[in-house]
């Protein structure tokens, strides 16, 4: 298995687990109890870089970009200050991707390793099979062993292709399954070393368990154990792999505290902790996920970097710093100044915007990606000077008209007639007309020529050709091979 390869390489690389707990927020620890903003000094990326000897608190510096939402000790604090930690996070492969909502994790792992410590991911393979109940009103639909090991591929995909597009700081990492130490565990030896000091009385205080118990449709026992699996994953992290801090959404407070509390009972030791960050909302205060529609994927497979990136670039002016802050790892100082531009009389609409999504979209699909990004962008601008090539165009494919014409149909043919004949225009008069307005585009190139023919250069890479009428009118023709 490729996963348990890769897991099992070298002991010195970073792991990364990505286990699907999740957990209701509880007040616990709270930020509180952490120096406040106002007194802590702001450690910039350019101090990371310049002085790799000197540990610098990732706590603090999470607080101060808004990435920190509760701890379950204030003694972490100091813990990172003194020494390397590995710390871990997890998810569920319920999906074959995984989306914007758990891009948060990733990141806060990201901030960990810039400050010297080591992440460490779990796929849930076993615990999908049970299904986190934080944060649902209804039980997740069963999900069969190929499912679970197909999704688990996809994801598995997704974070390594991040991590080494980012490869100053993520190279080394390992990604565990904890279906691997699952397998083993039997059902008496489970209860009788680890069920006994699970109280009930906790484990149903928890928020998510108590909205499902009160909820029409209940919770079923298979969900109630939940918090119990994936406090067990930490212990085992604890135990075997010298993993101290889990981190996660505010959603998983619940099951993180599940798993600090069975190591301080069954190991009897301190020193294991929990971090929380906030959920990453959208404009209406609902939280990304992957069963509402229009997900945000975080695979180019199931989402275009070019509609990644547009995502991003169309986020309301109230949400574009706090995006900055939480989503990149720009300089707190050099978003202050895009915050300030924002407010001049002499501000260029979206351009907060523009940094932000070429930030998220270089960490999440590299240069490659945001290359394609920009490429597809400038496809939908008319009169734009970017050469178009047929990745580029197809980035687009599915935000306009699009028809297929054979090769044969289309060389020689005149602008006019394919206009029409693709749909662009109802008719010929009307082609002509947008040709004297200076509005007809071939591959965003302006033609002014009434008489202009499509010749072999004009089809894209020999499979496409975009037609523009107008900055908004476009259809794409599919180039297919003559009989």
């Amino acid at each position: 298995m490729a996963i348990a390869a890769i897991a099992s390489a070298s002991a010195s690389r970073t792991l990364i687990l990505f286990s699907p707990f999740k957990a209701s927020l509880a007040s616990f620890c709270k930020i509180s109890k952490l120096p406040s903003s106002s007194s802590v000094k702001t450690t910039t990326l350019s101090q990371l870089h310049s002085q790799p000897s000197r540990r610098h608190n990732v706590v603090q510096i999470l607080q101060q970009r808004g990435l920190l939402e509760s701890l379950t000790s204030s003694d972490l604090h100091d813990a990172v200050s003194t020494g390397p930690v590995k710390v871990y996070c997890g998810v569920d492969p319920t999906a074959e991707s995984l989306h914007l909502g758990n891009l948060l994790g990733i990141i806060v792992l990201s901030w960990f390793q810039r400050c010297g410590h080591h992440a460490v991911a779990v796929i849930g393979g076993a615990t999908a099979r049970i299904g986190d109940p934080s944060g649902k009103s209804l039980e997740r639909p069963e999900l069969d062993a190929d499912a679970v090991r197909k999704n688990t591929a996809g994801i598995h995909d997704t974070i390594t292709r991040i991590l080494l597009s980012n490869s100053e700081t993520c190279s080394n990492f390992v990604i565990l399954n904890n279906y691997d130490w699952w397998k083993e565990v039997r059902l008496l030896d489970f209860l009788r070393n680890v069920g006994r000091y699970a109280r009930v009385g906790t484990m149903m205080a928890k928020e998510s368990v108590k909205k499902r118990l009160e909820s029409e449709q209940g919770m079923s026992y298979t969900e109630f154990t939940y918090q119990l699996l994936q406090g067990y994953d930490f212990l085992h992290l604890f135990e075997k792999e010298g993993v101290s801090v889990q981190i996660g959404g505010s959603d998983q407070w619940g099951n993180i505290t599940a798993g600090t509390e069975l190591i301080r009972k069954i190991l009897q030791v301190e020193g294991a902790y929990g971090l929380t960050f906030p959920l990453l909302l959208k404009s209406d205060g609902t939280k990304f996920g992957k069963s509402e529609d229009g997900a945000v994927w975080l695979s180019p497979s199931m989402l275009s970097p070019y509609k990644f990136y547009q995502y991003f670039f169309s986020v309301p002016d109230a949400d574009v710093v706090r995006f900055l802050k939480i989503l990149t790892f720009m300089e707190l100082e050099e978003i202050e100044e895009v915050e300030r531009e924002m407010g001049t009389p002499g501000y260029v609409p979206n351009t907060a915007q523009r940094r932000l999504a070429e930030e998220v979209t270089r960490f999440v699909h590299g240069e490659e990606g945001l290359s394609e990004a920009v490429k597809a962008t400038q496809a939908m601008r008319p009169g734009a000077e970017t050469r178009l090539d047929w990745k580029a165009i197809e980035g687009i494919a599915e935000d306009v008209p699009s028809c297929s014409l054979s090769y044969h149909e289309v060389l020689h043919l005149s602008l006019v007639d394919l206009s029409v004949a693709a749909g662009l225009l109802e008719s010929k008069s009307a082609a002509r007309r947008m040709l004297k307005q200076g509005g007809l585009y071939l591959n965003n190139s302006r033609v002014d020529g009434e008489n202009k023919r499509i010749e072999a250069e004009d089809i894209v890479d020999g499979k496409v050709i975009l037609l523009s009428a107008g900055k908004k009118n476009k259809v794409l023709v599919r180039i297919s091979s003559s009989d």
